[in-house]
């Protein structure tokens, strides 16, 4: 007797059954496979009622705009991404908090106008719609007047700089994390999980899937904790479940997720995966089979000082001497040794003062305020060169004139020369240019803050993702509400302000923070080819070369300079010119562009070695 799978006497929803028989038939546009959803690949998530109150996009914020044409409430910054364009910009809407209607167009975030500050003046800028050059009559000035934020002088009353700081400063990982942290790496190296649920599949539900994956990775740890420690295995693991044993997976993962904020440049092919394993861990079917949550907060220093009450840690004037990055930058041996003293002691001091044995010993404070030294070297690494390179830009180039006669120091690009997609002139791009910087320089000075904001959204519980293909392979699509509120706040600019995130050019916010996390690999080698020059130039052979072929070493910094801050910012970069133009996401999109041809230029790799 047949089965009713293959005799095809049956329908599913509206079509015929996905059957053998109806495969091999000529009916095939209404054929329908019965684990296929309609919301999206391999996706069992149910419709939820969006509660009273809040953005019925995002889910988690509350609702601020009402929009009477879609009769939807949204938060400020949905409500801006899904009325940018095309006929819901005509959309009208009100003010859920006063209750007034708002025009068409209501606000500049609403209406494609950006309003920026520069130089004292209100200036008015229209977005771009293929992100693509912007017609002004007169280009805004320069951002040098933006008052950017910098830690305290040495010697300096800290205020409350170190306090707000520590909040997203992680914990240094202690010596015995560290053996958990190889541990979990390895496990991650060996793990197929991605490509067992990233991925098209009709056997088990998506749910049932994620569990086995995750039961997977850490029955892998728990054999790795007891191949190195046996004794410490045997009593972790012993006549124990899963479940018992949750606090140690999530302090483990916790480990990896802290080692790598404070470290951009490890774990790139881990980090990833494990994200995403939490990310699935955090949905409430996959949580109720489980048995447990994958997910801790990060441990950081305020949240260390605060738990022990001793805050005041971070008023101590001593604490920009105990925290101060020591570098040699062509200084003698004595002030470097000097300089060295000075830390030591300052952290002893601090260290005996501010502990209290044996909840905090003084181990663990100087533990803190190595952590803080840590953010000092990541700052001076990623942000730094941002700094560097607006100071080259405005000392080698005028804001508004082309000073030299062969227009060596002229800034002007036009689209379909040398690849450039946007026609600026001189001063156009040069504010172009020392906005873009000044952009990534805020973004990497609070970028723990920002990874902070990128988790909660990764790992929200109430923000679902779909997997699309975004024409580079099947990809996590998710709203980052924290994240984009965030980066929104950063103001108007020369060009579109749009901000992709959770769309096909930026999926989520892990592949936005990934981004902004490799900005010191296109700076840091062009800071240190410029600032060798003068020493290789001492070399008579050198200097005969450079003054022959470039004139001399100002010509020579013009010519670098001068190609880096007209064809990286050019919006260059994709296939067409709706993905890479002059938004806020093409400007790095342009510069990465810039250092794939770099091979062209006597290089061999993107990150500039010879």
């Amino acid at each position: 007797m047949a089965s009713p799978a293959l005799s095809g006497t049956e329908s599913h929803g509206n079509g015929p059954l996905f059957s053998l028989e109806t495969i091999l038939g000529n009916d095939h546009e209404k054929l329908e496979h019965p684990d296929v959803r309609p919301e999206g690949w391999d996706e069992e998530a149910t419709e939820r009622e969006v509660a009273h109150g809040y953005c019925v996009e995002c889910e988690d914020q509350p609702a601020e705009v009402r929009c009477d044409t879609c009769t939807d409430d949204y938060c400020e910054v949905c409500f801006a991404a899904q009325h940018r364009k095309g006929s819901r910009k005509m959309h009208t809407a009100k003010s859920l908090a006063v209750g007034e209607k708002a025009p068409s167009n209501p606000s500049p975030s609403q209406n494609g106008l950006s309003h920026a500050k520069f130089n004292g003046q209100d200036v008015e800028m229209e977005d771009s719609e293929e992100e693509g050059d912007v017609n002004t009559t007169s280009p805004p000035a320069p951002i040098s007047d933006i008052v950017l934020s910098s830690q305290p002088a040495l010697g300096s009353e800290p205020g409350e700089w170190f306090v707000e700081r520590a909040k997203y400063i992680p914990l240094r990982l202690a010596l015995g994390e560290r053996k958990f942290l190889r541990l979990l790496d390895a496990a991650l190296q060996v793990s197929e999980y991605t490509d067992k649920i990233d991925t098209l599949g009709f056997g088990l539900s998506k749910a049932k899937r994620i569990v086995h994956q995750i039961r997977e990775l850490c029955a892998i740890l728990s054999g790795l904790v007891l191949a190195a420690d046996y004794k410490q295995g045997q009593e972790l693991f012993t006549d124990r479940d899963f479940v018992s044993n949750s606090d140690f997976y999530q302090k483990v993962f916790e480990l990896g997720r802290r080692h790598k904020i404070m470290n951009p440049d490890k774990m790139r092919t881990t980090y990833g995966k494990l994200i995403y394993l939490l990310q699935d861990s955090q949905t409430p079917e996959v949580r109720e089979i489980l048995g447990f949550s994958c997910v801790s907060p990060i441990k950081t220093v305020h949240g260390l000082l605060e738990d022990h009450g001793v805050l005041d840690l971070l008023r101590d004037p001593l604490i920009t001497t105990a925290t101060q990055e020591i570098v040699a930058d062509r200084r003698n041996r004595r002030e470097i040794q000097r300089d060295i003293k000075a830390k030591e002691r300052a952290i002893e001091t601090l260290s005996i003062k501010y502990c209290k044995e044996p909840k905090l010993p003084q181990e663990v404070v100087r533990q803190a305020l190595y952590s803080i030294g840590d953010n000092h070297a990541f700052l001076r690494t990623n942000r730094d060169p941002c700094d560097r390179m607006i100071g080259y830009l405005q000392q080698y180039f005028h804001p508004t004139q082309v000073r030299d006669k062969k227009g060596a120091d002229s800034l002007a690009i036009r689209s379909g020369r040398g690849g450039a997609r946007l026609s600026h002139d001189h001063a156009k791009q040069y504010a172009y240019v020392v906005q873009s910087l000044a952009l990534w320089r805020e973004i990497l000075h609070d970028m723990f803050h920002l990874w902070s904001l990128a988790e909660q959204d990764l790992l929200s519980e109430t923000v679902p993702y779909r997997l699309r293909d975004t024409g580079q392979g099947l990809n996590r699509v998710q709203a980052s509400p924290k994240t984009s509120r965030m980066m929104h706040s950063l103001g108007g600019w020369v060009g579109s302000s749009v901000i992709h995130m959770g769309d096909h050019n930026v999926p989520n916010a892990l592949m936005f923070i990934d981004k902004y996390s490799q900005i010191y690999r296109i700076l840091l080698p062009i800071c240190n080819t410029l600032l060798h020059l003068p020493t290789l130039y001492n070399s008579p052979a050198l200097r005969a070369y450079i003054d022959a072929e470039y004139g001399s070493l100002d010509a020579l910094y013009l010519n670098i300079l001068g190609d880096f801050f007209r064809h990286a910012f050019d919006g260059s970069g994709a296939d067409n010119f709706y993905d890479a133009g002059s938004c806020i996401d093409g400007r790095l999109t342009s510069a990465w562009n810039w250092c794939s041809s770099l091979e062209k230029k006597g290089f061999n790799g993107f990150d500039g070695e010879w």
